[in-house]
């Protein structure tokens, strides 16, 4: 965590407390939208409300702590930059999130590169999908509380 702060401090930001928790409720929850990193800040704080764990999320990524994914169409999905960019899968059925490393898109990158002079941000992919070996959903409800037949 000594890395976070001394970003801050060189970009000439203030190490508060507000920014403490929010930063360490992403790191904990993995992926979390907004308003889950409020609910886990709110554990510790009660004097943190919503607008506030917005604008420190942005200066968070502005400063390039953390990084927003979707992951749905609903609020966007934020996470700590730690290591090696990946991007994310989203099975549709299950909801589980698996981060992969982006070299296993090396292949794919390569080619939007040289087909199409193109330079991809693959940190910020989600491709969506359903896992091979996944069962059927018990509830066909999707994100947006649509049922769908199949």
């Amino acid at each position: 965590m000594a890395d976070w702060r001394a970003t801050l401090r060189e970009k000439g930001y203030r190490l508060t407390p507000q920014r403490e928790l929010i930063l360490g409720a992403v790191d904990r929850l993995g992926h979390a939208t907004p308003d889950e990193v409020l609910a886990e800040v709110r554990t510790a704080s009660s004097a943190i409300n919503i607008s506030t764990v917005y604008r420190t999320l942005e200066v968070l990524e502005e400063l390039g702590l953390i990084r927003h994914v979707h992951l749905s169409d609903r609020a966007p999905t934020y996470h700590a930059v730690k290591g090696t960019t990946h991007f994310h899968l989203r099975c549709r059925n299950c909801h589980q999130v698996i981060s992969v490393d982006e070299e296993e898109a090396a292949a794919f990158v390569s080619s939007l590169r040289e087909r199409h002079g193109f330079e991809p941000d693959v940190g910020h992919l989600t491709v969506f999908g359903v896992h091979t070996d996944c069962p059927e959903p018990v509830d066909q409800t999707d994100e947006e509380g649509h049922h769908h037949e199949h």
